[in-house]
């Protein structure tokens, strides 16, 4: 049997990933206005506080917002190939709805952009990324509302034609899936009783695809050669028995994700989900000519996140046994370890994801969050030794190699958080998932000095080896 090379091609795009509203701080500088993630103190599946008495780590995350160059010069020693970031929405429309952008936002992102291309960086820019502004929660009730759809599209024309030639790729909304798990935090939608919750969500869902479909088209329109993508929360499920109805409930469930990448890629709703639709009352308006502009403006490449796993069954007993997950909770797995949280670690999982989605598609790939949150401790000699990090994502990124192997057009990948920030789950900062530490603790303290830990030279060398030296 002749042997199967297994090597990332050339141009690979190594490097990592972060979110404005989890590390830039600065929540109320230089014109910027409220966001949803400025009152989520505790993180992306809790109600709303606007308590001023109650600790927001958001608000200064690891202050990015001034310590920029500090943190992207440590990203061009590790040798990143690309930076994956947000544009904060309320830094460019402080209320969302503001007749014109900010100027001072607006140049905070073109210097950013400056300084990532000077350490030969692609920014990787998600347009949306668990942030919107309160403004237009308050005003209008989130992306329930179709007006919504006109505010996030001028705010993606304006940032697609002002980093024109800075920025190569693009993503719509992070995670878009989240919708349905978080939907404050996915959607700034906020529920009065007796609300059929369900209907609510994928109005809101409907209105972000055709915004989507927009700013695809905005793409394309001004800059030809960038490349926009959709990005969803992708979390393969495998059935926890042969028993058929096992299999048909992970089929189902994973339904539930790849509709999302179904409408962004193929353009339109999959038939599968008319019979969803009806049997759970939902119903909600689609304008003239939505259906034309989601069929005519599909995405270039998607996007993923992938942390873990999911097991479904119809076994009741079964369902109570659940165990954490990113954004949802799901049948524990004899056959795997966990995180710290309960994440289930997963590498050949990732394997079948990536083959799964390019079977689906034969669209280019790019898995642009995947890491381990755990509680780092510094050493007396004042060391990091994660090398629990390190065997996480050796054995992903072997997987990945595998895929590539097996024919999947893989383009890049950005681990999650490459320096420590504040968690969107848990709004913590003790579930770490760097490459550098950052001196910050969940009570705010700390000097926010920045200490390179094991994994720093491990991924350096990865990235200098193009995958080959794990």
């Amino acid at each position: 049997m002749a042997e199967v090379k297994k090597e990332f091609p050339n141009g690979f795009l190594w490097g990592g990933a972060v979110a404005a509203n989890q590390l830039e701080g600065a929540y109320q500088e230089d014109g910027k206005g409220l966001s949803t993630a400025d009152v989520s103190p505790d993180g992306i599946m809790y109600p709303p506080s606007e308590d001023p008495a109650k600790l927001n780590l958001y608000h200064d995350g690891i202050d990015f917002y001034h310590r920029y160059k500090e943190d992207l010069a440590l990203f061009g020693e590790l040798g990143f190939k690309c930076f994956r970031t947000s544009i904060a929405w309320t830094r460019i429309f402080p209320n969302g709805d503001d007749a014109e952008p900010n100027e001072a936002g607006l140049k905070f992102y073109d210097d950013l952009f400056d300084e990532m291309l000077k350490h030969g960086m692609e920014p990787v820019v998600t347009i949306s990324h668990y942030e919107m502004p309160l403004n237009l929660v308050k005003k209008y009730g989130g992306w329930r509302s179709r007006e919504v759809i006109g505010y996030y599209e001028k705010f993606a024309r304006t940032v697609l034609e002002r980093y024109n030639g800075k920025v190569k790729y693009w993503m719509t909304f992070n995670e878009i899936n989240v919708v349905l798990h978080a939907p404050f935090t996915g959607g700034g939608l906020e529920f009065e009783a007796g609300e059929n919750k369900l209907n609510i969500m994928y109005q809101a869902a409907h209105h972000q695809f055709v915004a989507s479909a927009l700013a695809v088209k905005a793409s394309h329109e001004i800059n030809p050669n960038a490349q926009i993508g959709c990005m969803i929360a992708s979390m393969t499920t495998y059935p926890l028995t042969p028993n058929p109805d096992d299999v048909f409930a992970a089929l189902q469930q994973d339904r539930k994700t790849l509709q999302f990448s179904d409408v962004q890629v193929r353009g339109y709703y999959p038939t599968y989900m008319k019979r969803y639709f009806t049997e759970n009352d939902i119903e909600f308006e689609i304008a003239d000519g939505d259906e034309e502009l989601m069929r005519k403006h599909t995405v270039d490449y998607i996007g993923f996140s992938y942390y873990m796993s999911f097991i479904a069954t119809t076994d009741e007993e079964k369902l109570e046994e659940a165990t954490k997950g990113n954004l949802m909770t799901g049948v524990r797995n004899p056959y795997l370890q966990a995180s710290e949280w309960g994440w289930q670690i997963d590498p050949i999982g990732l394997r079948t994801t990536l083959n799964i989605l390019y079977d689906r598609y034969q669209k280019p790939l790019f898995i642009v969050e995947n890491g381990l949150g755990a509680v780092d401790k510094v050493e007396e000699d004042g060391s990091i030794q994660d090398d629990y990090r390190i065997d996480y994502l050796r054995a992903h990124i072997e997987q990945m190699r595998e895929a590539v192997a097996d024919g999947v057009d893989l383009i890049g990948y950005t681990t999650w958080g490459p320096i420590d920030l504040v968690s969107a789950s848990t709004a913590e900062l003790k579930k770490r998932y760097g490459f550098i530490y950052v001196d910050r603790d969940n009570e705010g303290n700390g000097t926010l000095e920045r200490k390179k830990k094991k994994s720093f030279a491990w991924y350096q060398r990865v990235i200098d080896t193009n995958g080959q030296e794990l």
